[in-house]
C-alpha cells in the first residue's frame, strides 16, 4: 500500500478556532487520514500550532503573559479541543520547537548559498510611541482595495489581498493605537522569488490536471501577477532567530524570520518532533527527503492559505536545491459563512469549536460540517440547517434504524442475533445495492469529494431503512417468525457495516455501534464488495446490547436557545 503524508494548515496560536477553521482544513484531513488507514495505507497526519509572528505577541500582551508561556498554554487548550473533535493526528506539534528552528535556519542558509536570499535596506514603519519598528501585522488601517477598516499590514482579512503596511490608508499601531508613525530605514532579508518564478510556474503547470480548480486558479492568479522578492525577516521578540553564523549583524539586532517563512517548514519540523519521540522506530526524513517515489503528499487548507502553499513554500523548497518533498495534491476549501457573514476570530462572530463541544458531542458537528463542506463554493452555517440535518440524517436515518432494529430484536428474540431463514431475493437485491453504494462512497473519498462522500454514506443508511420498511419485521413476526428473524439479522449486519464505513466521519458513533455486538474476532478495517453483498459478518447467536440513543433530536426550544446565544440573522 502507498505511504500517504497528510498536513492541514497550521492553526494560529491566538485563540480557539471557529467552525470555519475546522471544516477548512483539519476535519477533512482527519476524515481522509482515517479512511486511508482503514483501507490499509501507511498514513502520517501532521499538524501543529503556528506560534510565531504578531498574533502570538499581541495575544500574549492582552493576557499579560510572556509570549512563550502564552503559547504553551494556548497549544494545550487547542489540542484539548481537537481531541474533543476526535482529530486523530499522528502528531500535533509546535512551530516554536527546536526542530523547526533548526530546519528553518538550514533552509535559510541553503537559500543564501544558492543566491536566493539577499540583505536589503528598506524603509519600514516606526512608532515613536512604542519605541520600535512595527512588523506588518502591528500596523492596522483601511484596505486600499476594498475599504475594510481593520486590515492588517500583511493581508486584508476581508478581501484576502496581500498588502504592505505602507499600502494602508490611515495606518495606526496595533500596540498603542498611535497614528504618529514614521518611515525609517532598516535592513531585512529578502527571498528572491523573482529568480524562482519560472521554476515555480513549471512546477504548478505539472499539477494543473490534478489539483482542484480552486487551488490551481489561485496559484495561477499569483503567477500571472508575477512573483516579487519578499522580505522574510521581521522585528519581533518571538520567532526563529536569524542564524548568527550567516547574518551576524541582523542576528545582533534580534531579527527573526517572518512567520510565513517558518510556518510551512513546520510541517517538516513537526514530523521530526514526532520522530524524535521514538527515534529508533521513526524516520522523519523518509517522509520528506528524496521521497517523491514513495510518498503521496496531500495538503488541506482554506483558500486564503493557498498562495503560500502553492507558490511561496514551493519556491522555498525549489530554492534550497535539495530533494525535499513537495505537495502532490492541494485540497482547497472556500469559506463556511455564519448566516452569510464571515466567521471571525478577531470579531468573535460565529460558533467556536470549544463552544460547539459544550452544546453537542463531536459527531454531530463532524457530520454536518463534512456534509456541507464549502468545496465548490461558499456554504452557510445556520442553526435551522444544522437542526434539520441532525434530525433527518443522524437521528432519524441512522440513529432510529439502529435503535429500532436492536430494541425490537431484543424484545422478540432475546439478546442474541436470531437465526431465521435463508436470505432471499430481497436480501440479494439489498446486498447488490449496498455494494454499489459503498463503491460510490469509496470513489468520493478517494477523490476527496467530501460532500458527495457524506451523501453516499447517507444513501447507505437510507438503504437499510428502505429494506426495513419493505420487509416490516413487526408484521412478519405475526405470521412467520423465521422471516422476521432473517430481516433483523440482515439489518444487524447492516448496523455492523455502517459502524465500519462510517468511522471516518463518525468515530465515536461507529465505536458505539460496533461495540453493540460481542464479536471476539472483530478485526475488520473495511468492507469488501463481496462482504457487502453477503451481509454475514455478524452471525446468528452473537450476543448484542442496545446502545444508548445515538443522536438526540433537536427541538424548537433547542433551536431558539442556540439562536439566542449566538445570534442568527442573514447578513
Amino acid at each position: 500500500m502507498a505511504r500517504h503524508l497528510i498536513t492541514s494548515a497550521l492553526p494560529y496560536i491566538n485563540g480557539i478556532k471557529h467552525l470555519g477553521n475546522m471544516v477548512g482544513s483539519m476535519l477533512p484531513a482527519d476524515v481522509y487520514a482515517r479512511y486511508l488507514r482503514q483501507r490499509g495505507h501507511d498514513v502520517l497526519y501532521i499538524c501543529a500550532t503556528d506560534e510565531h509572528g504578531t498574533p502570538a505577541e499581541l495575544a500574549a500582551k492582552e493576557q499579560g503573559l510572556p509570549v512563550a508561556e502564552f503559547c504553551a498554554q494556548a497549544h494545550d487548550a487547542q489540542k484539548a479541543v481537537y481531541d474533543g473533535f476526535h482529530l486523530a493526528f499522528d502528531y500535533f506539534g509546535r512551530s516554536s520547537s527546536p526542530e523547526n528552528r533548526d530546519i528553518t535556519q538550514h533552509f535559510a542558509r541553503k537559500l543564501h548559498e544558492n543566491g536566493f536570499i539577499e540583505e536589503r535596506a528598506i524603509r519600514q514603519v516606526y512608532s515613536p510611541a512604542d519605541g520600535r519598528f512595527l512588523p506588518d501585522r502591528y500596523v492596522e488601517g483601511t484596505c486600499p482595495h476594498c475599504g475594510y477598516d481593520k486590515a492588517r499590514g500583511d493581508q486584508c482579512e476581508n478581501c484576502t489581498r496581500v498588502l504592505d503596511p505602507t499600502d494602508l490608508i490611515n495606518p495606526r499601531s496595533a500596540i498603542s493605537g498611535s497614528t504618529d508613525l514614521e518611515v525609517r530605514e532598516t535592513k531585512h532579508l529578502f527571498l528572491l522569488q523573482s529568480k524562482l518564478e519560472n521554476e515555480v510556474r513549471e512546477w504548478v503547470a505539472r499539477h494543473d490536471k490534478d489539483w482542484p480548480q480552486l487551488a490551481s486558479s489561485i496559484a495561477h492568479k499569483w503567477l500571472t501577477e508575477g512573483l516579487h522578492d519578499r522580505a522574510i525577516t521581521r522585528d519581533l521578540d518571538w520567532g526563529v532567530p536569524v542564524p548568527a553564523d550567516t547574518w551576524p549583524e541582523l542576528a545582533a539586532e534580534g531579527k527573526v524570520f517572518y512567520v510565513w517563512f517558518d510556518a510551512p517548514i513546520e510541517y517538516i519540523g513537526a514530523t521530526k518532533e514526532w520522530a524524535d519521540q521514538d527515534p529508533e522506530n521513526r524516520d522523519w526524513k523518509s517522509w520528506w527527503y528524496d521521497a517523491d517515489d514513495t510518498v503521496r503528499y496531500t495538503e488541506f487548507m482554506a483558500k486564503d492559505n493557498v498562495p503560500f502553499h502553492t507558490v511561496m513554500f514551493p519556491a522555498t523548497e525549489l530554492g534550497v536545491r535539495e530533494p525535499w518533498k513537495k505537495v502532490d495534491y492541494v485540497k482547497a476549501f472556500n469559506w463556511l459563512t455564519y448566516y452569510g457573514g464571515k466567521f471571525s476570530t478577531s470579531q468573535k462572530r460565529g460558533v467556536f469549536t470549544d463552544q460547539a463541544l459544550d452544546i453537542l458531542p463531536a459527531d454531530y458537528w463532524r457530520y454536518f460540517l463534512i456534509a456541507n463542506a464549502p468545496e465548490s463554493d461558499d456554504s452557510s452555517f445556520t442553526w435551522e440547517h444544522f437542526t434539520a440535518t441532525v434530525n433527518k440524517d443522524l437521528a432519524d436515518t441512522l440513529g432510529n434504524f439502529v435503535n429500532r432494529v436492536l430494541s425490537f430484536s431484543k424484545k422478540r428474540f432475546g439478546e442474541e442475533v436470531p437465526a431465521g431463514g435463508t436470505p432471499g431475493e430481497a436480501e440479494t437485491r439489498l446486498g447488490e445495492q449496498i455494494a454499489g453504494l459503498l463503491a460510490e462512497y469509496e470513489g468520493h473519498m478517494e477523490s476527496l469529494q467530501f460532500r458527495k462522500a457524506a451523501a453516499a454514506l447517507r444513501a447507505l443508511w437510507s438503504a437499510g431503512n428502505s429494506y426495513l420498511e419493505e420487509k416490516a419485521p413487526w408484521l412478519q413476526i405475526k405470521t412467520d417468525k423465521d422471516a422476521a428473524a432473517l430481516t433483523l439479522r440482515t439489518a444487524m449486519n447492516l448496523i455492523h457495516l455502517y459502524a465500519v464505513v462510517s468511522e471516518p466521519l463518525l468515530p465515536a458513533t461507529a465505536k458505539a455501534m460496533r461495540e453493540a455486538f460481542s464479536l471476539a474476532d472483530d478485526t475488520a478495517t473495511w468492507v469488501t464488495a463481496d462482504e457487502a453483498k453477503s451481509l454475514g459478518s455478524v452471525p446468528s447467536g452473537t450476543a448484542f446490547t442496545v446502545p444508548p440513543v445515538l443522536f438526540a433530536k433537536l427541538t424548537d426550544e433547542d433551536l431558539a436557545a442556540y439562536k439566542e446565544r449566538f445570534g442568527g440573522e442573514e447578513q
